[in-house]
């Protein structure tokens, strides 16, 4: 339920008067003959994302429905400073009262990548997708001021609060 406050102003001759401020309350309904499993998207903007080991991703910002299908395509999820990223609908596991609880953590901009041992390698710089699917190809790593190297998702062993990979750091430093 949002609360939005109105102020309406009241023009008599040549003065302005400001009508006491009332509350006005926006509140989704049920209408008749609607299934109980339907709500509206608006419902679901401002709720928490986390995955299944409780990793907190940001909050719900947009819902995106596929304009031929009419059915969920994925979500834009809003972190702080402004970081918003879009998840395909393959990450939704569902919807709870409060949160929108992840099948799988996804890869962001800017978590740390780490090797098979645990070894800090960088940050993850780009996601390279495939322009049709949306699915990962690969990411790229800043793993110092300008230098980057990009890895196919094959070498992505999980995903958690960092990325973990399949190769060592020393074999990470001897890719091109």
């Amino acid at each position: 339920m949002n609360r939005i406050y109105l102020t309406p102003l009241i023009e008599n001759s040549d003065n302005w008067y400001h009508k006491q401020t009332s509350p006005l309350i926006i509140m989704s309904a049920k209408l008749d003959g609607m299934p109980d499993n339907l709500t509206p998207a608006d419902d679901f903007t401002g709720k928490k994302v986390v995955d299944r080991e409780g990793i907190r991703y940001g909050k719900v910002k947009h819902i995106h429905i596929n304009q031929e299908t009419l059915v969920v395509s994925g979500v834009t999820i809003h972190q702080a400073f402004h970081k918003d990223y879009f998840l395909s609908e393959d990450y939704i596991d569902k919807f709870s009262d409060e949160t929108l609880l992840l099948s799988r953590p996804p890869i962001r901009l800017g978590i740390h990548v780490v090797d098979i041992d645990g070894h800090k390698l960088g940050k993850v710089k780009r996601i390279h997708r495939n322009p049709e699917t949306s699915e990962i190809e690969s990411i790229e790593i800043r793993d110092g001021l300008i230098h980057t190297k990009i890895l196919s998702k094959s070498e992505i062993w999980g995903v958690g609060d960092k990325v973990i990979l399949r190769i060592t750091k020393s074999e990470f430093k001897n890719l091109e």
